[in-house]
């Protein structure tokens, strides 16, 4: 098993709430980081406060994933694991959706995380690694508002299951995590007023909202080759019983 301190770990989306806890935690353990965002100076910020390298890249790009990935690998000699934290919220149904908005969402979620795939993958197949993508509960369960939301995190999960297949000869795990709604910048809108807040925390079974810790406890773990390396093609589901269950 490779130990922690031979683990570099590249984060795409580190400065989102789930990314910068996610690099949190793997720094924690010794994991070499390498942030990647497009904001350089919350970047800065980041490897001020939990150490590695910084790039600031735009994850729409499919050239710009792959430098990104080379430049890890340039970095630290080489590249154990890769999240994709990059992605967006929209809630409208699609009547009232317009064709821009249903781009971008597809771009920020879905093609970010074929770029990873692609050239994760590649960079990966000699010595094997692990790729972890973030898809959402809503990719499984009919939520209203959500389409087009939906259809590019539901995109995603095809695109783990069948990565997951290519690449398990070659030591390559391809997983992903669905989180419910979680506390971060990006949900503050849907969080932020009393109201919407208490129907969002009823949604879930198990009564709250999710913060950033609950989801990066489990990236973490897909991450780290000494606790999952058993584990491929799976969706986890950290989402306080959201995508499966409903309360009573």
């Amino acid at each position: 098993m490779t130990s922690s301190s031979e683990e570099t770990i590249l984060i795409l989306g580190a400065t989102g709430g789930i990314g910068s806890a996610v690099a949190r935690k793997s720094a924690a353990r010794g994991a070499n980081l390498v942030l990647a965002a497009r904001d350089q100076s919350r970047l800065d910020a980041l490897a001020s406060e939990v150490g590695g390298s910084t790039i600031s890249l735009d994850a729409t790009k499919a050239d710009e994933v792959h430098a990104a990935v080379q430049q890890a690998i340039d970095l630290n000699g080489s590249l154990t694991g890769v999240v994709n934290c990059v992605g967006s919220i929209l809630l409208k149904p699609a009547h009232l959706t317009s064709e821009e908005e249903y781009r971008h969402t597809l771009a920020l979620n879905l093609d970010s995380s074929f770029f990873v795939v692609k050239s994760a993958a590649r960079a990966m197949m000699k010595s094997g690694g692990s790729i972890v993508l973030s898809t959402s509960a809503v990719a499984r369960t009919g939520l209203f508002n959500h389409e087009a939301i939906a259809a590019a995190k539901a995109g995603i999960v095809g695109l783990m299951q069948s990565a997951a297949a290519t690449y398990a000869q070659r030591g390559v795990r391809v997983n992903c995590v669905a989180p419910g709604l979680v506390e971060t910048p990006m949900s503050e809108r849907l969080t932020a007023n009393e109201a919407a807040r208490k129907a969002s925390e009823s949604m879930h079974a198990l009564g709250r909202i999710g913060q950033p810790e609950d989801v990066a406890e489990a990236i973490d773990w897909l991450v780290d080759p000494s606790r999952s390396s058993w584990v491929t093609g799976q969706v986890i589901g950290v989402d306080g019983g959201l995508g499966t269950i409903r309360p009573r």
